[in-house]
């Protein structure tokens, strides 16, 4: 199955500054959002504390459950609406290591005194210590980095240097347009996200590689083409297969997101997110990158 057509020649060589100057605006935005908010969203996993997740037998609201809560003086105390059912939320709060098990316990006696004990139906509580959050952050950060260093010297040995870099750049960009998307939408980074990143890397990889080793096929077969025609052509010849695995892979994660619920509800919009950016990386940024590379080898040997 093709979606496009054989000798199919877009100009994606020739449309590669303006995608440049895109994704550059589009991360400058992602960045400015995680300064003024001081930061990534950490989820209890990273930031520590107590999760409880709870549903209301009758009509409240955020604000109102808080101010039943704000005479336990916790620290770090949020409040928010979760999932797809009505009156179910997320509260949070942030305590010594110690203390998390009682905080748990308060919280639940103060809503069912609040609200009645058979409105109140607690149905999840998690835990985390701010040392174990820490670590857990600390460890999650160099699995990305320890990815990224073994793919440069994967695909440095499989083709050059500079296509290693090319895919190492696709990848990072990959990660700051989805981490900068997560701050805009005020959603947490939590575990389950840092395996989406790393599903994202691994995804955008696989696409990347493709063009790479088609270029490769097609350097040297037309003796008038440039390398950047010999590019594009590589990208156009590989356009149906990636646009054909990008919307397979696009309609599970859909379904995940509008079907699986509030608890992999962000994960799922990690992928979407990233099978987009993704999908566009590998034609713009990867590939705009080895052109690159190459005018400034053809430039240095001409001088």
């Amino acid at each position: 199955m093709e979606l496009i057509k054989p000798g199919t020649n877009f100009d994606f060589v020739g449309k590669i500054r303006k995608a440049i100057i895109a994704s550059v605006v589009v991360i400058l935005i992602g960045m400015a959002s995680l300064l003024v908010q001081g930061g990534p969203n950490y989820g209890i996993d990273f930031a520590g504390g107590v999760l409880i997740q709870v549903q209301f037998k009758q009509d409240t609201g955020p604000s109102e459950i808080k101010d039943k809560l704000v005479s336990l003086d916790l620290g770090g105390l949020t409040v928010q609406t979760f999932g797809d059912e009505a009156n179910e939320f997320l509260i949070r709060a942030q305590g010594e290591e110690e203390t998390l098990n009682t905080i748990s316990k308060t919280v639940e006696g103060a809503l069912q005194q609040a609200f009645g004990e058979q409105n109140v139906d607690i149905r999840r509580v998690e835990m985390v210590g701010p040392q174990v959050g820490k670590d857990l952050r600390q460890k999650g950060i160099m699995a990305i980095v320890y990815a990224m260093i073994g793919i440069l010297l994967y695909v440095t040995w499989r083709f050059e240097f500079r296509y290693a870099v090319g895919a190492i750049l696709a990848l990072c960009h990959d990660v700051l347009v989805t981490l900068g998307a997560f701050s805009l939408t005020g959603r947490e980074i939590d575990l389950p996200i840092i395996a989406a990143f790393l599903a994202i890397i691994g995804y955008s990889l696989n696409d990347t590689i493709i063009i790479f080793d088609r270029v490769r096929e097609n350097t040297g077969k037309v003796a008038k083409e440039t390398f950047a025609q010999q590019v594009n052509r590589s990208i156009n010849e590989t356009l149906s297969r990636t646009l054909l695995t990008s919307c397979t892979t696009l309609a599970v994660v859909l379904s995940l997101f509008l079907l699986g619920g509030g608890v992999i509800h962000n994960f799922a919009f990690a992928m979407i997110i990233g099978i987009f950016v993704g999908t566009y990386s590998t034609i713009f940024v990867a590939s705009a990158f080895v052109l690159y590379w190459d005018r400034r080898r053809s430039a240095a040997q001409a001088a």
